[in-house]
């Protein structure tokens, strides 16, 4: 029998379950887990632990890892995306780092999405003043049907997307950074997949375009003004990846002066948002506050892969979905 690890979970102490609960339930059982106490002194709370579970990666601080530093064997991220890590001092630590990959929140993004595509396709808050107004089959609306989406980006998300899309008759193109099998995409009904190269064609042959890529240095701000202004002026952009993908002021500006038909977003590039952010009070846009992948199902797949990574780590071997190296 493998051997029961030390475990300590570090949560958002104002956004604390299901995420907690999910961990107790898939790592308490088998493991011996403590949850990170913020009014304790930090040292001892990492005496002895091998592996730290870190809710996001938003809540590791330098002095943790110093503390964790000589016994812990994997901190896992209970997220995808590790902008909000500083992954750099972590390895300076030698310290092993392993995230929740795409599979983990595919189908919630891709959901967000197809809400927002339907939203804005109905001009759903048009719709909403017509019928506080008393004013009837108004607005007009666009089906999907026939209607091209672009999808930047073909990981989890984007290809949950595809399947989702593909039942409301949408025709499908795809740009990724690796080449997508033709199985792939006679699987998911691709009439175009393409290479970065080829972006400037899907975004500007795309009724909606939708993002799906990780935030690094290539991909920060990349849909810039110049990317915008490519878009048809019927076109929507979609984004439930992350917020520094897109200029939020050449955005605004595509939206006020109709280079773009409208916008569905639910992550910013600067978050807490700004309650007065612009782009708030504009009728063709369509907004929530980061909660495209935040679901129950989200939470269970994300605690299943750490309890899988502290089981292999308790059994001696690699953890999965290492970021670090």
């Amino acid at each position: 029998m493998a051997e029961r690890l030390k475990v300590v979970y570090i949560p958002d102490p104002e956004n604390s379950n299901p995420w907690k609960e999910d961990i107790k339930e898939a790592v308490g059982r088998r493991h011996n887990l403590a949850i990170y106490d913020y009014k304790a002194p930090i040292a001892p709370q990492f005496q002895g632990v091998d592996v730290v579970i870190d809710l996001g990666g938003s809540w590791g601080t330098r002095a943790m890892a110093d503390a964790a530093n000589g016994s812990v064997k994997l901190w896992q991220i209970l997220g995808n995306g590790f902008d909000h890590f500083d992954l750099e001092y972590w390895k300076s630590k030698k310290i092993p780092v392993a995230n929740c990959p795409g599979f983990c929140s595919g189908i919630p993004l891709a959901e967000c999405a197809m809400i927002f595509m339907l939203m804005l396709g109905r001009r759903w808050y048009e719709t909403q003043s017509k019928l506080r107004h008393g004013v009837l089959y108004r607005p007009f609306g666009a089906e999907l049907e026939g209607r091209r989406l672009g999808l930047i980006g073909f990981g989890a998300s984007g290809r949950e997307l595809a399947r989702r899309a593909r039942a409301f008759g949408m025709k499908l193109s795809a740009i990724d950074i690796r080449d997508i099998p033709s199985e792939e995409q006679r699987e998911f009904g691709l009439e175009f997949a393409g290479k970065p190269a080829d972006m400037d064609r899907v975004i500007g042959e795309a009724d909606y375009v939708s993002l799906h890529l990780h935030l690094n240095n290539e991909t920060r701000q990349m849909m810039n003004e110049q990317k915008l202004r490519l878009m048809k002026p019927t076109a929507y952009l979609i984004n439930v990846a992350r917020g520094a993908l897109v200029d939020e002021q050449a955005l605004y500006a595509a939206l006020v002066e109709g280079w773009i038909g409208g916008a569905g977003i639910d992550v910013f590039g600067k978050e807490p948002v700004d309650p007065d952010n612009p782009l708030f009070k504009l009728p063709n846009v369509v907004t929530t506050p980061h909660i495209a992948g935040v679901t129950d199902g989200t939470s269970r797949r994300r605690a299943a892969t750490a309890a899988e990574n502290c089981d292999r780590i308790a059994a001696g071997q690699t953890p999965l979905y290492r970021v670090d190296v």
